[in-house]
């Protein structure tokens, strides 16, 4: 993706002064049954999202106006599904059941995408690009607070899998061609940050050891953030979607 794609919020996804849970392993970390808990909700989110996000792929390469972009969209979809991999790996090595650590998100997963999904390509290609990446600063600023097994595993997942520089230079040509769908795509992407906001905080409001560990810490461990981080953190997302919008050459 272009730079403004992975310069995320959450930069600095080793913090130099990093305490408690965030400068421990996964072998210290997980004493505390609590963090446990939470890290097997978050692992289970995020496989089933990148699960979700390969089944629309799929889907969306339907749409593809040519078959070198069908190939494209299947070349992302297998990414997607390689990450879900190994998501689902890491839940049963520590000995956590995949299907039901996954199952509390897939209703909130699913009801995201029936709702936001695209009537056509361009729109398909702006929600892979917009909104997907939303989901991923998320992550991101979580994962500072994680131990270092797990924050590695969660970074390794959200890496790249081509959807920005494709997503920008079919987008821009496509308003380049035809200027009056850039106010659509525009409309279409403000719909995105809104729904994606809102899947984000339901995520962590809905499970209680996530909501823990990310507001207040764990078993008096530092791992968290404040609530006046919190706001922060989705202001810093919403930055982050501004400079995306204006990469695909659309108003914020």
């Amino acid at each position: 993706m272009p730079t403004v794609e992975n310069a995320s919020p959450a930069d600095d996804s080793s913090p130099a002064e990093a305490t408690g849970i965030a400068s421990q392993d996964w072998a210290t970390a997980s004493a505390s049954p609590q963090y446990r808990a939470a890290v097997v909700d978050l692992l289970g989110a995020l496989a089933y999202g990148e699960l979700a996000a390969f089944e629309r792929l799929a889907e969306d390469a339907k749409l593809a106006p040519t078959l070198d972009d069908k190939a494209e969209l299947a070349a992302m979809a297998s990414a997607e599904f390689h990450h879900f991999e190994r998501l689902r790996d890491r839940l049963t090595t520590i000995d956590a059941e995949p299907t039901a650590a996954m199952e509390p998100f897939a209703r909130g997963v699913d009801a995201f995408h029936r709702q936001t999904a695209p009537s056509d390509w361009l729109e398909g290609l702006v929600k892979a690009y917009v909104g997907d990446s939303i989901a991923s600063d998320f992550y991101r600023e979580v994962a500072s607070h994680l131990d270092t097994d797990t924050r590695a595993l969660v970074l390794g997942v959200l890496d790249d899998t081509g959807h920005g520089n494709f997503a920008v230079e079919k987008v821009r040509a496509a308003i380049e061609a035809d200027p009056r769908c850039g106010g659509r795509l525009a409309l279409w992407a403000r719909r995105l940050m809104g729904e994606a906001l809102s899947q984000a905080q339901r995520v962590v409001a809905e499970r209680d050891a996530l909501s823990t560990m990310l507001v207040g810490g764990v078993d008096g461990m530092a791992a968290g953030f404040d609530l006046a981080a919190v706001g922060e953190m989705f202001t810093r997302i919403t930055k982050a979607h501004t400079k995306r919008m204006a990469a695909l050459g659309l108003a914020a």
